[in-house]
């Protein structure tokens, strides 16, 4: 068991609705335009009663002649702009299907949740409903001694909106190009699951022997709806096994799939305690708290899921090295990022991951992937399609090889048994000598 560590974030389901959903962004930014467009017309309301107080006809008509020669422009925007968005949008759908076929569908959530996209959906619409509302302020045969409103400031925030609009659909065309590029996309989920593994951690000062689970009071069930568990509230559930003096043991790991009456948490007795004796433990209410602390949802996410990213790189390249695919390349990219997340992995505490409360007692133990399953989930279904294809089982056989150099002894065993299980596989695919040699050269690009 590790030391009891600082206490995550909790997860908060509207924000990540909000960051899975494509719809929040755009609504957004039409709100926004007609927010804008109000602040637009007072502003040319004032800027012509300012000069019509002052006797300033001559700038009243400059304003009017930009307003006019602004017109033409803003009433072809707002039909350009509209047809763009389609345009553009069904394309890179039809793109990004493309890519999800070929790699893997859960690449698609980089999509939806890729910032540039929506910003610049929602800029699209915030302009085509601007430049829609401002069409209204328009009016033929405007005087400079008689009109109240001329819109120079409507007209110009048009303008910047197309300007903006224009920059961020360069934007969006550089990032969409990049997740047709599968290097690119296995950089980008490297670098969420690497971030779980540099969250800086402040140890709590545990009492001695704190980490030992006392006796067995009960379990509880879940009750909730179906779904992949997302995330615990560690705050809320220390609270709840502080007040009713016991140490909660979350059975299920983060990413499983919960289904009504599975056994989610398991109620010790605090280390020390006698046999349980003492206050008798309403488990029924503490597990009902623990329900209350749990978050479901229909797919994983990054936040507190450590094998995660690894599952999407290892999917990547088994599609990659399917036979309608056929692309090892693919694969030895994956294997790059594989080797480079376990080494990471390596020196960082893995098992039993244990929160205390503000005394140092332990008070909630979360199931942790161990080292050897996260070295099995990184090679062994990628060891099983690979023996036909040299380039990968060499990439292999270098990771593994690096990987014995760069972690402690103790967890080079597991890598050890990879070593030989590829042997074995690569030895069954060929009985020719030299093919074998080859095969199981380690060769950190694969074949050069």
């Amino acid at each position: 068991m590790q030391m009891a560590v600082r206490q995550p974030r909790p997860l908060s389901p509207l924000r990540e609705h909000v960051r899975d959903t494509f719809w929040f962004a755009p609504l957004g930014g039409l709100l926004g335009a007609g927010v804008l467009d109000r602040i637009c017309a007072g502003a040319d309301r004032t800027l012509v009663g300012t000069l019509r107080e002052g006797r300033e006809f001559g700038r009243i008509e400059a304003l009017i002649r930009f307003a006019e020669q602004a017109g033409g422009v803003v009433n072809t925007i707002g039909s350009a702009v509209l047809t763009l968005t389609g345009v553009v949008f069904s394309i890179s759908l039809v793109a990004l299907q493309m890519a999800s076929g070929q790699w893997s569908q859960r690449i698609v959530r980089l999509y939806v949740r890729d910032r540039i996209a929506k910003a610049t959906f929602a800029a699209f619409l915030a302009t085509f409903a601007f430049t829609l509302l401002a069409q209204f302020r328009y009016e033929d045969g405007m005087r400079a001694r008689t009109v109240h409103t001329v819109p120079f400031v409507t007209s110009a925030v048009s303008l910047v909106l197309v300007a903006a609009s224009l920059v961020l659909f360069i934007a969006y065309v550089n990032s969409t190009m990049m997740f047709l590029r599968i290097s690119h996309v296995v950089d980008r989920i490297s670098q969420e699951a690497g971030r779980l593994l540099t969250l800086p951690t402040r140890p709590y000062r545990a009492r001695e022997g704190a980490g030992q689970l006392g006796a067995l009071l009960g379990t509880e069930v879940y009750r909730g709806p179906a779904g992949v568990l997302r995330d615990v509230h560690v705050a809320r559930v220390c609270r709840v096994a502080r007040r009713h003096g016991v140490v909660v043991h979350l059975l299920p790991r983060i990413g499983d799939f919960l289904v009504p009456g599975t056994r989610i948490v398991a109620l010790h007795a605090e280390h020390g305690a006698a046999g349980g004796a003492g206050r008798r433990v309403d488990t029924a209410r503490v597990g009902r708290a623990c329900n209350r602390a749990l978050s479901t949802g229909v797919e994983r996410t990054f936040h507190q899921d450590l094998a995660f990213g690894l599952r999407q790189l290892v999917d990547v390249a088994l599609r990659a090295l399917s036979p309608a695919v056929n692309d090892p390349t693919t694969a030895v990219q994956c294997l790059d990022r594989v080797q480079q997340f376990l080494a990471e992995a390596g020196t960082r505490p893995l098992g039993l991951l244990l929160y205390g409360d503000r005394a140092g007692a332990v008070r909630l133990v979360q199931d942790l992937p161990t080292w050897r399953d996260l070295v099995r989930l990184g090679f062994v279904e990628i060891r099983n399609v690979a023996p036909g294809n040299p380039q990968v089982t060499r990439r292999m056989r270098a990771a593994l090889e690096d990987l014995v150099g760069m972690v402690p002894e103790e967890r080079r065993g597991p890598l050890r048994e990879q070593l030989s299980l590829l042997e074995q596989a690569v030895e069954r695919k060929t009985d020719d000598t030299r093919v074998r040699e080859f095969a199981l050269t380690a060769d950190r690009q694969g074949i050069g």
